[in-house]
């Protein structure tokens, strides 16, 4: 699965030389110039610290958010401190709070909370910003190796013994994953029973199980995340597992649901599969609080793709940074400065 990456030390994206030649040569020569690491010299800093929740740790939102927490710090010479969380769910609560300044949020979770539908019917619209559109979530259903199952199908009941399901992780209460394995079982008519893991302790869950270690195992686990997710990959070191292919009800869910769902695969290379695994894809969107300064809206963004080629070593999900797709956020809006800065930059 080739990923853009439009940024390099030579070039920046949405720099072509049409672009170049709209900038000025002065302009131009001001974005590219080398180890400027802030971009405009005139573009005032935060005055102070910020806190972004990310997810759970080992995540790649956690890892990612850790990253670009370190190089915001870094350029602007202010604290933006990374916190872990269970995902799109609360963070969306506590940026439209004010509890935290940023964090990242699926862009299903980002709709309901932005019509006050869904999850958050009983909550109410909630008021935020996009900063951007950063990569696709990618929906694993994880079973051990040794696992008979094939299919979704297989992880109902024997027939023979209905009354004994099997136990799948959905994922953290007030996650993003928990709302997409419950649309995923719901809409492919699966019978287990539910149990809300972190994806530490779904890992833990499924190796205790696939070992014999413990009675209180799981049969499998539902995550949502980019690829590779670390945890999931160190399994194929110890228990092994199988991803499920989940075609069949990604199609149904893409062409039923709104919210930004996807068909896609995940590639074998990223956990040594013997081919690739068709699944659910949902785009991620970097979010902000309503009053959120302009100082810290324009200088993450900045970040963002100025330094991208320092996050890409932090967590391959990097490389699928591209500015044009980044503004594809509706109907979140952009936050003004988020939005001024793609201008300046001709995006």
């Amino acid at each position: 699965m080739d990923r853009p990456r439009l940024l390099t030390p030579d070039r920046q994206p949405g720099l072509t030389r049409r672009s170049m030649f709209g900038l000025g040569a002065a302009a131009a020569s001001a974005l590219l110039l080398p180890g400027c690491s802030r971009g405009r010299a005139d573009e005032p800093a935060p005055s102070e610290a910020a806190t972004f929740v990310t997810g759970n740790k080992g995540g790649v939102y956690f890892e990612f958010g850790a990253a670009l927490s370190t190089l915001v710090s870094e350029v602007t010479g202010m604290e933006l401190k990374p916190v872990p969380s269970n995902g799109s769910v609360q963070n969306l609560v506590d940026v439209a709070t004010g509890k935290a300044e940023l964090g990242f949020c699926t862009s299903d979770s980002a709709l309901a909370a932005y019509e006050g539908s869904g999850h958050f019917s009983s909550t109410g619209r909630l008021k935020f910003y996009a900063l951007a559109r950063v990569y696709d979530n990618y929906v694993h259903v994880v079973v051990p190796m040794a696992s008979k199952a094939k299919s979704l199908q297989d992880l109902n009941p024997d027939p023979s013994t209905p009354a004994r399901k099997m136990t799948v992780s959905v994922g953290p209460k007030k996650s993003g994953t928990q709302i997409i394995a419950d649309m995923i079982l719901d809409t492919a008519g699966v019978d287990v029973t539910r149990v809300n893991l972190t994806l530490e302790q779904s890992v833990a869950a499924l190796q205790n199980k696939a070992d014999g270690t413990s009675k209180s195992g799981i049969d499998a686990f539902i995550w949502s995340g980019g690829v590779p997710t670390a945890p999931i990959a160190e399994l194929q070191k110890s228990t092994g597992f199988r991803l499920l292919d989940i075609g069949t009800v990604a199609e149904k869910i893409a062409l039923e649901k709104f919210g930004g769902f996807v068909v896609s695969s995940i590639p074998p290379s990223q956990y040594g599969l013997a081919s690739s695994v068709p699944t659910l894809a949902v785009p991620n969107y970097l979010i902000a609080k309503p009053n959120l300064s302009d100082s810290w809206a324009w200088w993450t963004v900045n970040t963002l793709f100025r330094r991208q080629n320092d996050l890409i070593p932090k967590h391959p999900e990097a490389g699928a940074l591209d500015p044009r797709s980044a503004i594809a956020t509706m109907p979140v809006p952009l936050h003004p400065a988020a939005e001024r800065w793609y201008r300046q930059n001709h995006i």
